[in-house]
């Protein structure tokens, strides 16, 4: 069984197991890295970051988010070491998210617009205790599928609500968006972790993020890797193995 780190990459196995297929999207037959999922020519493994972070994720995603070779939960699992997923489904709760949503250890927080949920529920703060750590559940699917899953997923109900106020537009461009105030999950991660007092960790998923970016669309774009980039300038203080960059 694969014991990877990263929970997703980890889903995305156990449901390969059980006999389910990945999604044959556009361009699905060219060789892709299976730890990071970008065509192997533009493999972004050499720059995965390695960063503390006191904060733990728990990314809930539907059957065809994991499979998803632009799902940027992947990225967040990558860099936050304490990550846990789980396959949404109303009927079937899995017990192991309940047991961490009720473990001592942790602060969960359910981050969601706080335009839909009743005002006493939603906090704009993270509150550091010194004897919980900061759970940051985040609802990795389309904007439809999430507000299904919040509206359907009663054990959620007792948890404060982390809204969000970003001062900044996505700069997720690998899938079509009609709303560009609807950042993407990892962006949403990183602010989350901001909040937390993750300072690092926040820094190095966002330049993560947009290195993944710049590799998976010029990969789909038939263009070189360009490792002289700012974001590769950012993220290089984050990885174990410093990349030779081109002046």
């Amino acid at each position: 069984m694969n014991h990877a780190p990263n929970a997703v990459a980890r889903l995305r196995d156990q449901r390969i197991d059980e006999g389910i297929k990945p999604i044959q999207a556009r361009g699905w037959r060219a060789p892709r890295c299976s730890a990071c999922r970008v065509i192997e020519s533009h493999c972004l493994c050499a720059w995965r970051p390695s960063v503390e972070a006191r904060s733990g994720v728990c990314l809930i995603m539907t059957n065809k988010e994991v499979f998803k070779p632009s799902n940027t939960g992947w990225l967040i699992a990558d860099v936050v070491r304490d990550n846990h997923a789980f396959i949404w489904s109303r009927t079937d709760v899995d017990e192991q998210l309940l047991a961490l949503l009720n473990d001592p250890q942790w602060q969960p927080y359910l981050v969601f617009p706080g335009e839909y949920v009743e005002p006493s529920r939603v906090t704009h703060t993270v509150n550091l205790d010194h004897d919980k750590r900061p759970l940051f559940i985040l609802l990795d699917a389309t904007w439809t599928e999430a507000r299904k899953i919040f509206r359907k997923s009663p054990y959620f109900d007792r948890l404060p609500i982390l809204s969000l106020l970003p001062d900044r537009l996505s700069r997720y461009r690998l899938r079509r968006s009609t709303r560009s105030e609807h950042l993407c999950t990892a962006e949403v991660a990183a602010l989350c972790l901001e909040l937390a007092g993750d300072s690092g960790a926040a820094s190095a998923l966002d330049a993560y993020f947009d290195v993944f970016s710049q590799h998976y669309l010029g990969a789909k774009r038939q263009q070189e890797v360009d490792v002289s980039t700012a974001a590769h300038a950012e993220l290089q203080p984050f990885i174990r193995t410093p990349q030779p960059v081109l002046a």
